[in-house]
Order: C-alpha cells, then sequence, then structure tokens
C-alpha cells in the first residue's frame, strides 16, 4: 500500500500523463478532423481517462473510474460496473453539450460575404478581360 507521500506523487504523474495524452491526440485528430469532433474527442478521452472513482465502498483512495469499472466487471458483475461509470458517462453528455453550445454561440460559421460587407458581385476582372464568362 503506498504512503499519502507517494499516492499523491502518482496521482499527479497519472493527471499529467492522461492530459499529455488528450493534448497529444487533440494534435494528431486537428491534421486529419474539422475543430468540433476533435473537441468532442479530446472531451470524451479526457472525461474516459481522469474522472476518478473509489475502487471500494470503504476504501480512502481514488482510481481511475474506467479501470475501477473494468475490475469491477470482472469480479462482481456488470451491475456494479455501471455504478462506477455513471460519472464518466454524465462528463461525456456534458462534453457534448458544451461543444454543441460553442458551436452555437462563439464558434458559428459566418458567411465570407456577409462578413465582408460584400455582395456576389459576377465573375471577377480577369474572367472578363479575357473573354471567359461565368
Amino acid at each position: 500500500m503506498l504512503d499519502e507521500q507517494s499516492y499523491t506523487y502518482a496521482l499527479y504523474c497519472y493527471i499529467g500523463a492522461a492530459a499529455m495524452m488528450v493534448l497529444y491526440l487533440g494534435w494528431w485528430l486537428s491534421r486529419h478532423w474539422t475543430w468540433p469532433w476533435v473537441l468532442v474527442t479530446m472531451l470524451w478521452a479526457a472525461a474516459l481517462l481522469m474522472v476518478p472513482a473509489y475502487p471500494q465502498p470503504d476504501s480512502a483512495t481514488l482510481a481511475p473510474a474506467l479501470v475501477v469499472a473494468g475490475f469491477q466487471f470482472m469480479l462482481d458483475g456488470p451491475e456494479v460496473a455501471l455504478q462506477t461509470l455513471k460519472p464518466v458517462g454524465l462528463l461525456c453528455g456534458v462534453s457534448l453539450v458544451l461543444v454543441v453550445l460553442l458551436r452555437l454561440t462563439i464558434f458559428r460559421r459566418r458567411r465570407p460575404s456577409v462578413e465582408r460587407g460584400t455582395r456576389d458581385a459576377g465573375p471577377p476582372a480577369d474572367a472578363l478581360e479575357s473573354g471567359v464568362a461565368g
């Protein structure tokens, strides 16, 4: 069993490694996906990796909920594991709502013509001079 100082050190190491993994996942996915999907995936990965749970009801230490749920599923059955996964599911739902709200408020798309204050004026001047229209 770990003493208090080594438990705290192990917890900080785990949180740091999980945060670095989530950031690397976001960087890697941002090269191929659009940002809303990257943000949802990063928040879900953070929820899966960083949500804590008590391994046993009388335990005073915390462990990652996904790991605890896996052991509880194998040892005690799916009903006990679902109790541990409820906070993970709740945070995944909250992250999805947060991304939708950000998409609708702060990061909404704007039409380029409305943003610049211009309207569609037809073909460019180069096309008119060369005799190519439309």
